[in-house]
């Protein structure tokens, strides 16, 4: 595998680091270690005043020394985790160098860290990891712990989950540990707009039956996912939900012990997203646990089938 991890040095971005290290990856498998530093002249121009060249020259130096270090640790810990190492810095805002060199190499499997910026503040102005998430060439994981001991893998037989579901049987570092499938059921009370009583009654009897189709249906669904994971050697178990898909997907995390959360999106971007949502995007704002996205219509590269039998144990 290709993995591509972006580092800056932050605490974050240890834990992003310290998780690579922790997995059970296939042979072979190297990882790119990728720092950015970002142009500064704009960062510290003032309204019709520039800075000094020299001003400028000496900060970028400061900034190539502290991501060469940053670099330096960060390689020491993933080979002695048993890892190939390539790095490399690069001189470009964050989001657009780590989403080209990931289309360029090209990497299986993205990893960042995450600052931790509130919710609305990411869903206004952005994010790294966000933007990296919408425009990446393959799934990303946006690491948030140090290590994974199970997964949940968030189900609703959309093209996106179903790209989410073979994560787990097509990429052996995932076999060995246990997987939640969790579906939701919206089931939220029908509104009553003024209606008669007798009428709205009639219309509530209508929306249980429905509510009682849709449990089985969403039930069957988890349960059918999970079926299909164990027949690949997941041991896995389904679970219904009832309510918002995003809200139950990281209450259920939230009981689990260090989840990462595996889920489909279908890349909703720009507006649509800012007046949609989605469950994958209000999934990555909330959640404590380590998050794994694929986009709808992004490639998912399979192992080989020995690659099982050769497997690198780190940690």
């Amino acid at each position: 595998m290709r993995v591509l991890l972006a580092t800056d040095g932050s605490a974050s971005a240890d834990r992003a680091r310290d998780l690579v290290a922790s997995l059970t990856w296939p042979k072979g498998t190297v990882v790119r270690l990728v720092s950015v530093v970002e142009p500064q002249l704009e960062t510290l121009a003032a309204p019709f005043a520039m800075p000094a060249t020299d001003v400028v020259d000496d900060l970028d130096a400061e900034l190539v020394r502290h991501a060469e270090t940053t670099l330096d640790a960060a390689e020491r810990v993933l080979r002695e985790a048993g890892l190939g190492v390539e790095r490399l810095i690069l001189h470009e805002r964050a989001a657009d160098a780590i989403v080209e060199v990931a289309r360029e190499w090209p990497a299986t499997l993205v990893v960042l860290g995450n600052r931790g910026h509130s919710p609305l503040a990411s869903l206004i102005l952005g994010s790294t990891s966000a933007e990296v998430v919408d425009h990446a060439p393959c799934p990303v994981l946006i690491a948030r712990d140090r290590a994974i001991e199970e997964v949940v893998l968030g189900a609703d037989g959309s093209p996106g989950a179903i790209l989410a579901e073979h994560l787990l049987t097509d990429w052996p570092m995932f076999h060995r540990l246990p997987a939640s499938v969790v579906s939701v059921a919206a089931t939220g009370l029908p509104w009553n707009a003024g209606m008669a009583t007798g009428l709205y009654d009639a219309v509530l009897a209508s929306y249980t039956r429905d509510v009682d189709q849709a449990r089985r249906e969403v039930a069957d669904l988890a349960e059918a996912v999970a079926l299909r994971l164990r027949r690949e050697g997941v041991a896995a178990v389904g679970h219904l939900r009832e309510g918002d898909a995003a809200t139950e997907l990281v209450a259920f995390a939230n009981g689990r012990s260090r989840p990462l959360i595996v889920l489909g999106s279908r890349g909703h971007t720009g507006l649509a997203r800012l007046l949609l949502g989605g469950v994958a995007r209000n999934v990555l704002h909330h959640a404590a646990a380590s998050v794994l996205i694929v986009r709808e219509g992004v490639p998912v590269a399979p192992e080989p089938a020995d690659a099982a039998g050769e497997l690198v144990q780190l940690g």
